[in-house]
């Protein structure tokens, strides 16, 4: 079961890729065994990309075309322009790598800098989990987990554009994106988030950056070695904790002092 979750001003888009493997010469099959990238025969290319934006419950998607995927890369590209934050597992170093690899081969121009969540990052940094693996993390966190594929689909779509190894594809890919933003807000909660929420929807930085809530509370006042002081506040309403500096927690008492005028 998805659970969908709140809407926030961030325009946060989780994404997948399922790619295809390359089509090449090989004399021996093995475990060890180098082949040499002149034995290429096809590139191995993105098969289709599935995303959704958070707080929404459609998950789209879209495929190549018997091979080609210089389409689906001019598509995606659209919506990603469109993202405060892309979220994906591994994405920093396999997704967008894979993504802007197939850009430079295609002939398309570069792609503008995205601000990126790594949902594997953040495991890995933040928790000693037995796997930082999705489809460990979701069942873990009871959240169900990623489905089950079959090679013979690889080999169905690639060899036979067969379209119903493609649906299947494309129902697992979209499984995967909502298993990964159900782990991204539970991950979430112990994570810095990139984007101040607070900010924006237009309120001041004194607001919480995760939810860009409004009833927060001073906690404590933390001093630095280099003797500079910083405030933690408390969000009310998603529970998170965050610091401000001294200048947005005074800026943060005389509107709450405003605010106690006015009544």
């Amino acid at each position: 079961m998805f659970l969908l979750m709140k809407k926030t001003p961030v325009r946060r888009l989780f994404w997948d890729i399922e790619t295809s493997p390359n089509i090449a010469l090989t004399w021996r099959t093995g475990y060890k065994l180098s082949v040499p990238p002149e034995n290429i025969l096809r590139e191995r290319a993105i098969i289709c990309i599935c995303y959704k934006w958070e707080g929404e419950n459609k998950t789209h998607s879209l495929e190549w075309n018997k091979g080609c995927d210089k389409k689906l890369l001019q598509k995606f590209g659209k919506v990603a322009a469109k993202a405060d934050e892309l979220v994906a597992h591994n994405g920093d170093k396999y997704d967008l790598r894979f993504f802007q690899g197939r850009h430079l081969i295609n002939g398309l121009p570069p792609m503008p800098e995205h601000k990126t969540v790594d949902t594997l990052v953040i495991a890995r940094r933040r928790f000693m989990l037995n796997s930082n693996k999705l489809d460990y993390i979701a069942k873990v966190l009871g959240l169900g987990g990623k489905g089950k594929t079959e090679f013979g689909w690889w080999r169905s779509i690639l060899l036979d554009n067969c379209p119903k190894a493609m649906a299947k594809m494309v129902r697992y890919c979209k499984r995967d994106v909502r298993v990964l933003e159900q782990v991204f807000h539970k991950l979430a909660s112990y994570h810095a988030p990139k984007t101040h929420a607070g900010v924006a929807d237009g309120l001041d930085r004194w607001t919480c950056p995760s939810c860009g809530g409004i009833h927060v509370r001073q906690n404590k006042r933390v001093v630095s070695t280099a003797g500079i002081s910083r405030y933690e506040m408390l969000c009310s309403d998603c529970g998170k904790y965050y610091r401000v500096s001294q200048t947005v927690r005074d800026a943060y008492i005389a509107d709450k002092h405003d605010a106690r005028k006015v009544k």
